[in-house]
């Protein structure tokens, strides 16, 4: 009985020990003593959905590349891939920034969209188009597809006529003398 006396008394002391730092441990928070907590500023929820524009159907694996600045101070580039369902998310950019999201696709023309995001969720989207002819002031191209194939373009040079088989050799004429 002596003894659960004792242990009692050894956490009331305990606990009362522990209330009389808990003070002085908040007190080292206070902003006099210079920790000064800064809160993480508030972040948008970004998705891009990237579809073909000729079906309508998702888009898979088309970078999604965005850019931010804050104030006239670059932030930096972030790429996202389109999952399955041909979408994009971002959750890094601040609330406030202007932002220059860039679509490129193989295939397909590259598209870009500048907003400012808020703190409500920006849902984008992109229909895909394929490449289209240069745009000219000397002849209307309005509408006529790229003169060349998507992919890489590189210089092909024409083929080389074949080479002339060698003619057989004569062969001597064996007949009579007239």
């Amino acid at each position: 009985m002596m003894f659960a006396s004792l242990r009692l008394r050894a956490r009331t002391f305990a606990s009362l020990g522990l209330l009389t730092l808990l003070p002085a441990v908040l007190h080292g928070q206070d902003s006099q003593h210079g920790r000064k907590y800064k809160a993480p500023p508030l972040i948008a929820h970004i998705v891009v959905t990237v579809e073909k524009g000729f079906n309508g159907k998702p888009l898979v694996n088309a970078a999604v590349v965005f850019r931010s600045s804050k104030d006239g101070k670059d932030n930096g580039n972030l790429e996202v891939k389109t999952d399955p369902e041909g979408r994009a998310t971002m959750d890094l950019i601040e609330v406030g920034s202007h932002v220059t999201v860039q679509i490129i696709a193989t295939g397909f023309a590259t598209q870009a969209q500048e907003f400012d995001t808020t703190a409500d969720d920006k849902n984008i989207l992109v229909k895909m188009v394929r490449p289209r002819a240069q745009v000219s002031d000397y002849t209307d191209n309005d509408g006529k597809p790229a003169q060349r194939q998507p992919g890489v373009q590189e210089h092909v040079p024409p083929a080389a006529p074949p080479a002339n088989p060698p003619s057989a050799p004569a062969t001597p004429q064996t007949g009579s003398p007239q």
